[in-house]
């Protein structure tokens, strides 16, 4: 039979000992009032005796203040798709929760989003939810349990705000130097369609092209170099006389310098070549791009859930510039 002596003390072991209810215990040694000073004594020097240390998840059923923010990122694959933008986001969250003592989860939604998101809504371990990749039907899943501890880096709600960077700014920003320049004939790689906070620069590039009378020529990409290379060969296949390609961000925009350069196509000289984030790898291929502050957005989102405010906050998006290099 075990002894709080051989065991890890509980919360009933320091009721017990003190001679007072386990909700008393409970009020106590987490610090709210209505306890005479007599028990709050009494439960102290018990918790001294025993050696008692408060349990995290056991402190979270107590107060509904939670122990960790769940990172939801919807994904067309079963098992999370672990990228750069993913980590940079994960990374900073963590560093934000931590100064809270709250830790970080990672939970893959399907782009048709959860049934509910009721098994999250009852966990008293959870302080909140950050959504990335968002889709609609992810954004439809959220109910009135969770208002104010669900933000979305992407696109929101009535009841979730965004914080996201502007890329309808920035993709516009990209478009007007491409045009200005004298091309003629651009491309774009869009992102995935199931992506909504894409649609903003896919509908920049639209509305740049309509006002310069312009052709539109658009394929669907993704957010790897292999998705540029496959995308910039059906641009030639359709469009051989293209002389620019915007795409959706730097990765896919390296991939297209690629098959252009394996084709012995001039970048610039013969199609100039532009993506969107502005990474590292982008500086030093001399990519023009433009700017997409990942930390920026991560912590202000991640500080939004933390909040957990009453109302919805407004939306915010992060600007972002255009940074001129030599594929532009």
């Amino acid at each position: 039979m075990s002894t709080v002596e051989s065991r890890a003390a509980t919360i009933y072991d320091v009721a017990r000992r003190a001679g007072v209810s386990k909700s008393t215990a409970s009020r106590v040694l987490t610090g709210q009032q209505r306890v005479s000073p007599e028990a709050v004594e009494q439960v102290k020097r018990a918790a001294v005796e025993l050696g008692y240390v408060r349990n995290p998840a056991a402190l979270a059923m107590s107060t509904s203040n939670g122990t960790r923010v769940v990172i939801g990122v919807a994904s067309p694959r079963s098992q999370l798709v672990v990228d750069d933008y993913l980590c940079r986001v994960v990374a900073t969250a963590a560093r934000v929760c931590a100064a809270e003592r709250i830790g970080v989860g990672l939970e893959a939604f399907a782009l048709n989003g959860p049934d509910s998101f009721d098994p999250l809504a009852r966990d008293p371990t959870v302080h909140g939810v950050l959504l990335i990749n968002t889709t609609e039907s992810v954004l439809n899943a959220v109910d009135h349990r969770f208002a104010g501890r669900v933000v979305s880096i992407g696109v929101g709600s009535n009841l979730v705000p965004a914080i996201d960077v502007d890329n309808y700014l920035g993709a516009r920003a990209i478009m007007c130097r491409l045009v200005d320049s004298g091309r003629r004939r651009i491309a774009m790689v869009t992102g995935p369609r199931w992506m909504p906070c894409l649609d903003r620069m896919t509908r920049a590039y639209t509305q740049v092209m309509s006002a310069a009378g312009l052709p539109k020529r658009t394929v669907v990409g993704g957010f790897t170099a292999e998705s540029g290379q496959r995308a910039t060969d059906a641009i030639l296949r359709r469009w051989p006389d293209v002389d620019a390609v915007f795409a959706v961000c730097d990765a896919t925009a390296l991939g297209v310098i690629a098959t252009l350069r394996a084709r012995h196509i001039d970048v610039p000289g013969d199609v100039a070549v532009a993506g969107f984030d502005d990474t590292e790898l982008a500086y030093y291929a001399e990519l023009t791009t433009a700017t997409h502050p990942v930390e920026a957005i991560a912590e202000a989102a991640t500080r939004a859930v933390l909040a957990a405010r009453a109302t919805r906050p407004p939306d915010m998006y992060f600007p972002s510039q255009l940074v001129a290099r030599r594929t532009a």
